[in-house]
Formats: C-alpha cells, sequence, structure tokens
C-alpha cells in the first residue's frame, strides 16, 4: 500500500511540477539592451503576457535607476514618491498580483526619452502557454535582488541553457519546494 503511496504522490508531484513550469517566466527587460535608453521598451513590451508568478529582471549601467512608480509618476516621469527604487544594476522584480505595474528610470531625461515600462500583469497561466514568446531571461534571486542565471530560447521555443547574455527560461524554483513538500507527504503516508 506505501508503494501505491509513493507512486500518486510521485505522479501528483510531476503534474504540479510541469503546470509550474508552463506557468512562470523570466524576463530580461530589453533584451540584449536591458534598461537602458537605446531599449525600445514600448515595442519589447508589445505582445508579451505578463503572469502573476513571472519576473522582470532589469540589467543597467551605474547611470540609470530602476524607479517603481505609480500612473501619475509613470506619466510625469517622475519618482518622487516611488514605490520602490534600486540602483544596483540587476534587480529582480517579481510579479505578485493582477493589475498594472510602472518602472521608470530615476533620471527625468532619460524617462521623458522613453526609459520607462509599464506592464499589465494577468493570473497565473493567463499568457499564450504561460511562457513568453521571446528569449531573454536571467533567473529571479531573492524577491528583489541580482538574477542568479540565464537562459535562452531558439526559434523553436526550446529553453536551453547559457551562461550570458540576455534570454528566457523557465522558473524552476518552485516546482523544487513542491516536490519538497509531496515526499515529505509521501514519507508519511
Amino acid at each position: 500500500m506505501a508503494q501505491v503511496h509513493a507512486a500518486l504522490a510521485l505522479y501528483i508531484l510531476l503534474v504540479h511540477a510541469v503546470a509550474w513550469h508552463a506557468q512562470a517566466a523570466s524576463y530580461n527587460v530589453g533584451n540584449s539592451a536591458g534598461w537602458d535608453i537605446s531599449a525600445d521598451l514600448p515595442s519589447w513590451a508589445d505582445g508579451k503576457k505578463f503572469n502573476i508568478g513571472d519576473v522582470l529582471v532589469f540589467q543597467y549601467s551605474k547611470y540609470h535607476t530602476l524607479d517603481e512608480v505609480d500612473a501619475a509618476g509613470f506619466k510625469n516621469c517622475s519618482a518622487a514618491n516611488a514605490v520602490f527604487s534600486s540602483s544596483d544594476g540587476n534587480t529582480t522584480v517579481p510579479l505578485t498580483a493582477n493589475g498594472d505595474r510602472y518602472f521608470i528610470c530615476g533620471n527625468q531625461m532619460h524617462c521623458l526619452g522613453g526609459m520607462k515600462l509599464q506592464v499589465h500583469v494577468g493570473p497565473p497561466g493567463s499568457g499564450a502557454g504561460g511562457a513568453p514568446a521571446d528569449g531573454p531571461q536571467a533567473s529571479p534571486g531573492a524577491a528583489l535582488g541580482p538574477a542568479a542565471g540565464t537562459g535562452s530560447t531558439d526559434d523553436a521555443g526550446i529553453p536551453t541553457l547559457v551562461l550570458g547574455g540576455s534570454h528566457r527560461h523557465r522558473l524552476g524554483a518552485g516546482a523544487v519546494l513542491l516536490a519538497t513538500w509531496w515526499m515529505c507527504v509521501a514519507l508519511l503516508l
């Protein structure tokens, strides 16, 4: 009987792990240009479906900052009432709730020059397949912190691991936590 419970727990674990991978994605904002005045950020965001559980990775030089603001701050390029500010050059922002999120460079001239990004976040898995259509992503670190690594997608949409650049991969941290939980359940049965 214990073998049946263990097999069932393993099956459920695999189903949950596959579902998690299909839902969460990590986006390197601006692709290879990163969070920079040279990036066409509105075009970069065009057509992407951002979902709860996804992560935005902002990589930028010491001449820029990342400020999350409200709609008014976005419209006026003002970081005066920023919800969050960072200048570490590599900031990971998890998307944890539905709705619009607004990001600007704290240098108003850069913001006025187009260095700002609005994303709409939908429920988990609400995008086309739940994964980003294009490349770029670095793994999320802590809730807001440096990215740990990067992944890539070829033209067929197959994820691969790369050690640099600006590419996408699917997240696995949640699947690891879920696997640990299910293993504990299986051992108790």
